[in-house]
């Protein structure tokens, strides 16, 4: 696995992740869990987005 291909899947592994967490804290109307979770999936959309930027330039 590349670096790029790892860094897509840490995006996306953060994004699951803090989907869970974010849908879990609501489900239990804890509002720091939901967003954490939101936080985590974000910076997985942050991540998920710069390489995308990356892959652009190098095509």
């Amino acid at each position: 696995m590349t670096g790029g291909e790892k860094a897509k899947a840490k995006a996306k592994t953060e994004q699951a992740e803090g989907k869970t967490k974010e849908v879990l804290g609501r489900a239990l109307g804890n509002d720091r869990m939901a967003a954490e979770g939101q936080a985590k999936k974000s910076k997985g959309d942050a991540r998920e987005g710069k390489e995308k930027a990356k892959d652009a330039f190098r095509h």
